[in-house]
This record gives structure tokens, sequence and C-alpha cells, in this order.
């Protein structure tokens, strides 16, 4: 297309000057001499343009479709990544050279995502994909929240807290705080059972009674499902589908409940977390005081830290690559 517009513009600059100069020679060597210059800046303008295509496919990772695994359940698909080439030449071409820092990048679809699989449990996100989140399972632990939540906000981060709904209903003012900090909320069911030993009409009431406080409360919808203990069973998987959940559990876990030296835990949970890692927690003393070191080793690693949902949604992390929704030089 750009190379069209290009020779379209150089045919019709030439057109006029060639009308005027049969009527005055003179201008016949300057005719002459435009269309040599314009033929070498069009030759070597395509050649970067060929030089980028041919360059593109090296630079190209496929996408990766979600997939039940064996082990890990659902796992989410991963974004592609092409080279665009119309925009990556916009940025080179007053250069007239490649320049791979140039490149302008876009993001390809998987075939299959993590809605086109059946229900299934949640255990990590892809791993291709450098983003772990913290999964804050709160039906107590108030004294400790306040202390987490001031490291998460000095830390810049958002994670994920999954509410017990008796809890929300007896505490709606800390419900409150967690949305204001901008953390997103998951449902812990109401009253913290064991889910596995449920009849289909309990676990029914379970979410819906944590759903409908959650809202009342917050005005919050939740999108996932945390059974208490990692408790659960097909049937809890299916009804929280049924309820608009997913259910999710974890691949790391602070084991926190059972009071461990702050250190002793975050050096545990450092030398265990990886790609798309959901990482257990509660509100409990260790975790406040090492929440700050873990936050830190883990973003030493090389890790981004998230919500579930950046965890599991399918969008790649750029770090360095120029996306085709920036195309300035």
């Amino acid at each position: 297309m750009k190379k069209n517009v290009i020779h379209i513009g150089v045919f019709c600059i030439i057109v006029i000057l060639s009308i005027g100069a049969v009527q005055n020679p003179f201008a016949m060597n300057y005719i002459s001499e435009l269309k040599h210059d314009s033929q070498m800046v069009l030759k070597e303008q395509n050649s970067l343009y060929e030089e980028i295509v041919a360059r593109s496919e090296s630079y190209s990772e496929p996408a990766i479709d979600a997939r039940v695994d064996r082990v890990w359940k659902a796992v989410p698909g991963y974004n592609g990544l092409e080279v665009d080439v119309e925009a990556s030449y916009d940025k080179m071409k007053k250069l007239n050279e490649f320049d791979e820092n140039r490149l302008v990048f876009k993001e390809t679809s998987p075939n299959v995502h993590l809605d086109d699989l059946p229900p299934s449990p949640i255990y990590k996100g892809n791993e291709n994909k450098p983003v772990v989140t913290f999964l804050v399972n709160v039906a107590w632990g108030n004294e400790y929240l306040p202390e987490m939540l001031k490291t998460l906000k000095k830390h810049e981060l958002h994670t994920t807290f999954f509410l017990d709904g008796s809890w929300v209903k007896n505490n709606p003012n800390l419900a409150k705080m967690l949305v204001e900090e901008g953390h997103e909320i998951g449902n812990h069911a109401y009253s913290h059972p064991d889910m596995n030993t449920l009849t289909v009409g309990r676990i029914d009431e379970e979410l819906q009674k944590t759903n409908s406080v959650i809202e009342a409360t917050i005005e919050v919808t939740p999108n996932w499902f945390a059974p208490p203990s990692g408790s659960y069973n097909q049937t809890v998987v299916d009804q929280a589908h049924k309820q608009g959940m997913k259910t999710v559990l974890w691949s790391v876990d602070t084991v926190d409940w059972r009071k461990p030296n702050p250190t002793e835990m975050v050096n545990r949970v450092l030398s265990k977390v990886h790609n798309g890692a959901m990482i257990l927690m509660h509100p409990t003393e260790p975790t406040a005081k090492g929440l700050e070191d873990l936050i830190i080793g883990i973003q030493e690693k090389g890790y981004r830290i998230g919500t579930v949902s950046e965890v599991l949604s399918e969008e790649r992390v750029m770090l360095g690559v120029t996306l085709d929704d920036n195309k300035g030089d």
C-alpha cells in the first residue's frame, strides 16, 4: 500500500513537470534528474520494506492455546507476537535503514481460549508469562490487613483478595477498603466449609450468599472462586461455573497459617516461584512482616506481580517492545 502511494505521488509530479517541459526545454534536465533521484529513493525504500518483511518472521512467536493439562488442569493461553510491517516501516523510513529497536509488534490471539475449555480448576497461569499473583484468602486476620495493604500500596501493586461471605457481612468497612485500594475481589464461600462434602444445594447456597453480600456491600461481582482449604470436587467447579465464576487454587503456598518464621517463609516461596505462579497467603503475622521482602525478591527474579485476572489473561508481558498502538518516532 505504502509503495503504491509513493509510486503514484512521484508519477504525478513527473507528469506535471513534463507538461511544463514541453514549453520549457531547459526543464528537461531537471525532470531527468528528478526521475533518477526518485527511482533511487523508491529502490532504497522498497529495499527497506522488503528487508522488514524478510526479517519479520524471525521475531515472531506463535500464540499458545489454552489447554487442560493432566496435572495442572486448566491452563490459559498466551498471545503470540508478530511484527507490524507497515508501522515498523513508518518508524524506519526517515532513517532509511533497518533498526531492530524501531520494530513495532502486534499480538496474535490463540485459537483456543480459557473460556473454550470445559469447567476445570486453575492452578497457575501460562508457563510463558512472567507474571505472578497473590491469592489472599480472608476469613480472619483483620489486624494484619492494614499493614499488608500499606506494603502493597508502597510498591504500587494490586492483587486479589478472596473474601469469606460472613466476613464481609461482619466487616463491611474493611471490604470497602480493599476495593478502594484497587484490589480485585473473589469469592471464598460464606462459612468456610469443606466444599467437597456439600450437596449441590449447599454448594449453591455458599456461592450465592457470598456473591450477594459482596455485591450489596462493595458493588462487585466476583469472577473467581477459591474453595476454602483448597477442598473441592468437579461438582463444586461446575456449580461455580454456572454462577459465572472459575475455580482457582494455587501453585505455591506460603503455609503462613502455621506461623512460620517470616524470613524462612519468604525464602521458601522464592525458591518455588515460577512463571504464572499463584501464591496462596492469608492475613497473618508472618505474611504481614514478610510481604515486602517477598515482593522485592519476586521482582528481582524478573517477575511482575498482578491480579489473578492479569495472570490468567492471554495478554503478553511486553518488556522493551513497541506495540502497534504506539507508533510515534
